[in-house]
C-alpha cells in the first residue's frame, strides 16, 4: 500500500497493515508477504524529512515529496493500492482546494499504471446541513462548507479520471478516538459550547475507520467508483452526546454558546448518516458500534 497522508487515520491503517498481516492476506502482496514470512511494504509520503525518518524507525517505507508539486511525484513505486488520505494543513499556504483536488489530481497522474485500487478518503460534509433527515450515499450533496465542497470535487475528479474505475471513496462521519474526543478540552475548561444541542451528530471511532479502509482494499473488482458512508450507525443528538462525555469526563454539564453563533462552526450541520451500505458490502465488524463505550475504552486509556 502507497499512503498519501499518513496523518491520524493514515498512520493507524499503515500500523495495522505491518502489525497484522491477515488484514491483506487477500490480496497478491499479501499472499506472497505471508508465504515469505515477511510484512508487507508500505509506502508513506510525507513533505518533512523528520517525519520520513520517524517512519522508517517505525517499519514503513518513507518518501519526502509534496501532493500539490508533481515534480516531487515522479518516481513513485509501484503499489497494488494507493490510499489518499491527506488532510489540510492551515499553514502550508495552499488552499484546501490546492490541497484536496489539484493534490488528488496530481496523485491520479503519477502513480503506477499496475495500481490496483485508489481509496479515497472524503467527508460525510459533502452532503451539508440535511435538516435532520437519513443520509446514505445517493443523497444528493449540498456542501456548505469549503471542506466539504473540496471533497466533493475531489470525487468528481476521481470519478472522471481513468483511475476512477475500481475506486473506492470513503466519507467519513466525524471521527473520533485517542487523542481527539470532539470539545472534550471545552468540556473540562467550563467552555461554552459553539454548537447547538438539538442538531444530530454522527461518529466513526479511528479503529473502525482503519477496518472500513482495509475492508476497501479487499473488495472485489468492479467497473467504476464506489462510495461508502463510514458511521457507527447511531446518530446522536449533540446535547446527548456532550451530556454522556461531561459524565464520562467528571466535568460539569455542558453548556452552549446562544443561538445564532453556531451556523460557521465547523460539525454544525444536522443529518443522520445511515451505514447500512457499508454492514452490506465492507467485510468486517464495528469494535466498538455505539459510541459511549468508544468513548468509555478512550478514556479508560487517557489521563
Amino acid at each position: 500500500m502507497l499512503i498519501f497522508g499518513c496523518g491520524y487515520l493514515g498512520h493507524r491503517v499503515a500500523e495495522r497493515l505491518l502489525r497484522d498481516e491477515s488484514a491483506v492476506e487477500s490480496t497478491a502482496q499479501g499472499a506472497e508477504s505471508s508465504a515469505q514470512g515477511t510484512a508487507p511494504t508500505v509506502y508513506a509520503v510525507t513533505r518533512a524529512a523528520d517525519r520520513a525518518e520517524q517512519f522508517q524507525q517505525q517499519g514503513l517505507s518513507p518518501i519526502v515529496a509534496d501532493t500539490t508539486d508533481r515534480t516531487t511525484l515522479d518516481r513513485l513505486p509501484a503499489a497494488e493500492t494507493v490510499l489518499v488520505a491527506v488532510g489540510f494543513d492551515r499553514h502550508s499556504g495552499k488552499s484546501i482546494h490546492q490541497t484536496y483536488v489539484d493534490g488528488l489530481g496530481n496523485i491520479l497522474d503519477s502513480i503506477s499504471p499496475d495500481t490496483q485500487r485508489v481509496i479515497y478518503i472524503s467527508s460525510t460534509g459533502v452532503y451539508g446541513d440535511g435538516n435532520g433527515s437519513e443520509i446514505d450515499e445517493d443523497s444528493p450533496c449540498y456542501p456548505v462548507r469549503d471542506g466539504g465542497q473540496a471533497c466533493l470535487d475531489a470525487e468528481k475528479l476521481l470519478e472522471a479520471h481513468p483511475r476512477g474505475e475500481n475506486a473506492v471513496v470513503l466519507r467519513l462521519a466525524g471521527i473520533y478516538g485517542p487523542d481527539r474526543i470532539p470539545r472534550s478540552v471545552q468540556l473540562v475548561n467550563q467552555e461554552p459550547l459553539p454548537v447547538d444541542p438539538d442538531t444530530y451528530l454522527n461518529l466513526i471511532h479511528v479503529d473502525d475507520a482503519v477496518s472500513a479502509v482495509l475492508a476497501a482494499a479487499r473488495l472485489p473488482g468492479a467497473n467504476s467508483l464506489r462510495r461508502y458512508c463510514i458511521s457507527d450507525g447511531h446518530p446522536i443528538r449533540r446535547g446527548d452526546y456532550f451530556s454522556e462525555l461531561a459524565r464520562q469526563l467528571g466535568t460539569p454539564p455542558p453548556e452552549y454558546a446562544a443561538p445564532g453563533e453556531t451556523k460557521k462552526q465547523r460539525g454544525a450541520g444536522n443529518k443522520r448518516i445511515s451505514n447500512a451500505r457499508m454492514l452490506a458490502e465492507l467485510d468486517f465488524t464495528l469494535s466498538y458500534p455505539t459510541w459511549p463505550d468508544g468513548l468509555a475504552a478512550i478514556l479508560a486509556g487517557s489521563s
